[in-house]
């Protein structure tokens, strides 16, 4: 497996990597998208999907962008915080934050958090759900890209320009690299699933075996066998029959195939994340079952974080999905709590 310690990280990389990210492009600011499917708003809840346009050279990458919250926005109302989500490797947003699960709406983050007084918006990433499926691989610094893009978008809609921030599993990568770049966008982060060097990670080292073929191709297959797998392969039974059905199904229809950049930067650009530059209040949360993240590598992340306001959660009895677990309820009890937590105080 091809892994780097922060300690062999050559800063030359690093800075190269904040460039590209810096330099992602411009938002091509549009209003609601009338050729894009909101998503499902249950009663009590208001949606809206939207295009964001990201420019590559002369390429112009349309992100499909999904907004909820309680009601429409209406002029002359004050703001509403704004609670943004970014998904990871292998299932792109809708599945990720805004599942249906017959008789259960609150495994969607997107429905409990409108409900709690949020604006709550996520994206498909480059060459995921609706979004433009191109050439690229799609890798971290695309993701940033893709988010400054998206919060261009969000500022015009919202009148917001500081968001707090979610992000799962390479998503929390994805958000991490964006507070690097636009640190004074990011209200509160919350990383689930973050992996910081990969050191001690059983499902990373299996999947370096493949560290080539991510060099090589930059799309790889995701059937139904592998996304299922999601939920067994570090602890069967940590998510409900009935929760792994309905991901499947809303996320099977986007295809077969998705980008390797997440993969390749996960096996063998490790670590692209320096925690001196995430200047935010941050928490941590992993699943106690979770192969990727462990709690050795998350400790080491997090004692280096410049901010005092910092949180690290563990949520017993699950597994990487901490989102979709059986303990989704846990998840979602420590990310209200840290997203209004009262600021403190300056030393006297």
């Amino acid at each position: 497996m091809a892994q780097m310690t922060e300690a062999h990280s050559p800063e030359p990389a690093r800075r190269a990597f904040l460039k590209a990210a810096m330099l992602g492009g411009a938002a091509v600011m549009a209003g609601a998208a009338a050729d894009l499917p909101a998503p499902d708003a249950p009663p009590g809840l208001w949606a809206q999907s939207y295009w964001a346009v990201k420019r590559r050279g002369d390429l112009e990458i349309r992100l499909a962008v999904y907004r909820k919250r309680a009601s429409a926005p209406a002029p002359g109302q004050t703001p509403l915080p704004v609670l943004v989500f970014v998904h990871g490797s292998s299932p792109a947003a809708l599945a990720s934050f805004d599942l249906s699960v017959p008789g259960r709406d609150d495994y969607s983050m997107m429905n409990v958090f409108a409900r709690a007084g949020y604006d709550v918006w996520t994206l498909d990433h480059e060459g995921y759900g609706r979004s433009t499926r191109t050439d690229g691989n799609s890798d971290i610094a695309s993701g940033v890209a893709d988010l400054v893009a998206a919060t261009d978008l969000i500022a015009q809609e919202t009148g917001q320009t500081t968001m707090h921030f979610l992000g799962e599993s390479s998503g929390a990568l994805r958000a991490a690299a964006f507070a690097m770049a636009r640190p004074a966008r990011i209200g509160r982060l919350v990383l689930t699933a973050f992996t910081y060097t990969g050191a001690g990670s059983p499902t990373l080292a299996k999947r370096g075996e493949q560290t080539e073929y991510y060099r090589t191709h930059n799309r790889r297959p995701r059937d139904r066998a592998m996304l299922e797998s999601i939920f067994t392969r570090d602890h069967p039974g940590t998510t409900e029959p009935e929760v792994v059905k309905a991901f499947v199904e809303k996320e099977i229809v986007n295809g077969d195939s998705v980008p390797t950049g997440t993969y390749l930067d996960m096996t063998a650009n490790l670590p692209i994340i320096d925690p001196a530059r995430v200047l935010c209040p941050v928490l941590l949360v992993k699943g106690e079952y979770d192969g990727i993240s462990t709690l050795e590598d998350l400790q080491a992340f997090f004692a280096k974080l410049p901010n005092g306001d910092r949180q690290l959660a563990v949520i017993a009895g699950a597994a990487h999905s901490v989102i979709l677990s059986r303990s989704y309820k846990a998840l979602h009890h420590v990310v209200e709590a840290f997203l209004t937590m009262p600021s403190s105080p300056a030393p006297a």
